[in-house]
């Protein structure tokens, strides 16, 4: 649905989409009802997209290139612009050394990690949120987070470490059906080359230790080989670049991974709990 509040708003790549749009529909001598006729949308979705009032989808842009593109292929490469448009502010900066970073060591602790999260999933968590959104973006949301998933098989391969505290798996989010479906997708994943997937049970505090009590951190190593740090809490992040405290972190995750199940045993008791789940 059109907001707008949303043209205020807009990032400036929807807003560059929107003026190349418009001039291109112009010249080709095309009412906004006539493109969006040849687009498969509404020449209302047209205006709204025009005028920022809401930002070209996807598909939508999919579409602009096959009508307007004249093969300059500029509406494709405005997809991954207009998503990062879409990610709230405070993740921005994560998202684009996600996209290239050649190892990721990731740790959650409360829901499944957005990187391996399915749509319903996403969907419910993103929708059953606090303060609550609008269906319109609810749905940029998960579009822009099912957009990430592309990092499985890129080239050349990323390499992807996750550790999942076991609440995490027993949470069920959205319905049991939803969450079923999650816990399969998360074996999925796990039997991938490039993914190795652990499970920290809920046990492991008798030991006396528990190194994974301070929450999330996702650890990233760069094309470059840097290695730093995101955190990210109640809506707010911190990227951490100094070698010393990057270390403690590095540190601190392989301890977490020591006290966690190997990777066959975590996706056995992924495959129990998804079996539980009727």
């Amino acid at each position: 649905m059109a907001r707008a509040e949303n043209k205020e708003t807009a990032g400036p790549a929807t807003r560059l989409v929107a003026d190349i749009a418009r001039q291109m529909r112009v010249r080709k001598k095309l009412t906004q009802e006539q493109l969006g006729s040849e687009l498969g949308f509404s020449g209302a979705a047209v205006s709204a997209m025009e005028t920022c009032a809401q930002p070209a989808s996807d598909d939508m842009l999919v579409q602009l290139e096959r009508v307007l593109g004249d093969g300059l292929g500029i509406f494709d490469q405005a997809r991954e612009y207009v998503r990062l448009d879409k990610y709230p502010e405070q993740f921005k900066d994560y998202v684009l050394l996600e996209q290239k970073a050649v190892g990721l060591q990731l740790y959650a602790t409360l829901v499944v990690h957005g990187l391996f999260q399915t749509e319903e999933y996403a969907r419910a968590l993103i929708g059953g949120g606090y303060p609550p959104l609008s269906e319109q973006r609810v749905e940029e949301l998960v579009e822009v987070r099912m957009a990430r998933k592309a990092l499985f098989d890129r080239e050349p391969t990323a390499l992807i470490e996750l550790i999942l505290e076991e609440s995490i798996l027993r949470r069920p989010i959205g319905n049991q059906g939803i969450m079923r479906r999650q816990l399969h997708h998360l074996v999925e994943c796990g039997r991938r080359r490039n993914v190795t997937l652990q499970v920290l049970p809920l046990d492991c505090g008798l030991s006396g230790e528990h190194a994974g009590d301070r929450g999330d951190m996702n650890l990233i190593e760069t094309p470059s080989h840097d290695h730093l740090v995101f955190l990210e809490i109640q809506g707010e992040s911190l990227l951490v670049s100094d070698p010393a405290k990057v270390s403690t972190f590095a540190q601190r995750y392989a301890k977490i991974r020591a006290q966690a199940l190997g990777p066959r045993e975590s996706l056995g008791l992924i495959e129990q709990l998804a079996g539980d789940q009727e």
